[in-house]
């Protein structure tokens, strides 16, 4: 019984991690209706950038602030630059960009950094706690999950700027009609998206590692907590990623060889396309023909 608790508190920890990445799809799939298949390595980009303000002496928070706010204006100027020229085209094509821009950000990394591991501190010390169910740091990563979603529930209920992005994402066409700036909008959608990606890259960088290829693994778990979450739902993705995290931790250990946890990840896509698209907290979409 005890093992059994641990992998769950565990899983809760790593799903924390999921949740954020997943977050992140979500926020720009609901700005765009576009899902970002570069999402993990921009976060991995992120990381590198935190790592090398730590390094160079930073202060692990003061790095991470100023990680968080590079990354939003990259991802402004992703969606400006690579994302705006073919909004108007064929899905396929944004997917194909978005495809593209994880080859080229995964590549550049590996040329800029090398492609060696890389030990990443961790903010939170890795004490045990509830009878060594879980660390603080497993706490630590939870609550910051925790604590960005209720600042985006916030943002997007209480602010100006939070509800013109809900407006530009429902339908663009009316909030142009009434004075609202969409391109801006989803410019700001890209920037938290990356913002927010980055902090799961962050707070998983302690834990795996930090290489080029450190958030593949991670971005197929994300993608299953939006999916099974619902992917227009901020709260289904961070449900999700802690029903992924603690299923995967349990199936590893008891029914799987953890060599191949990745499989759940999978047989959890698909039985949420075949059984539930919508996912648990998602919106069907009906349009009119």
């Amino acid at each position: 019984m005890h093992q059994l608790l641990q992998q769950i508190f565990s899983g809760l920890a790593s799903g924390a991690i999921y949740a954020s990445l997943a977050l992140a799809l979500v926020m720009i799939y609901r700005a765009t209706d576009l899902v970002n298949f570069a999402q993990g390595e921009m976060a991995m980009f992120s990381t590198y950038i935190a790592w090398t303000l730590v390094n160079a002496d930073v202060p692990f928070w003061a790095a991470f602030a100023v990680t968080l706010a590079a990354s939003f204006a990259a991802g402004m100027a992703i969606e400006r630059i690579v994302i705006r020229p073919v909004e108007s085209s064929p899905v396929l094509a944004a997917v194909v960009v978005t495809i593209g821009l994880l080859l080229i950000l995964n590549a550049s990394a590996g040329w800029i950094y090398s492609y060696t591991l890389q030990e990443f501190p961790s903010p939170f010390p890795d004490r045990p706690v509830f009878g060594a169910l879980m660390t603080t740091r497993d706490l630590g990563v939870i609550a910051v999950t925790l604590v960005m979603l209720a600042m985006l529930a916030a943002f997007f209920r209480f602010t100006a700027t939070g509800l013109a992005m809900r407006a530009a994402a429902q339908n663009p066409e009316s909030a142009r009609l009434c004075g609202i700036r969409v391109g801006r909008m989803l410019a700001i959608g890209w920037g938290m998206a990356a913002a927010i990606g980055a902090t799961a890259g962050i707070m998983v960088a302690p834990v795996l590692f930090l290489d080029p290829n450190m958030m593949s693994g991670v971005l197929l778990y994300a993608f299953t907590a939006a999916l099974l979450g619902g992917i227009t739902s901020p709260t289904g993705a961070v449900v999700g990623g802690l029903i992924v995290g603690v299923t995967e931790n349990v199936v590893g250990t008891y029914l799987i060889a953890s060599q191949l946890k990745l499989t759940v990840a999978l047989v959890l896509i698909i039985l949420v396309l075949v059984f539930r698209p919508n996912g648990l907290f998602g919106t069907a979409i009906v349009r009119r023909v």
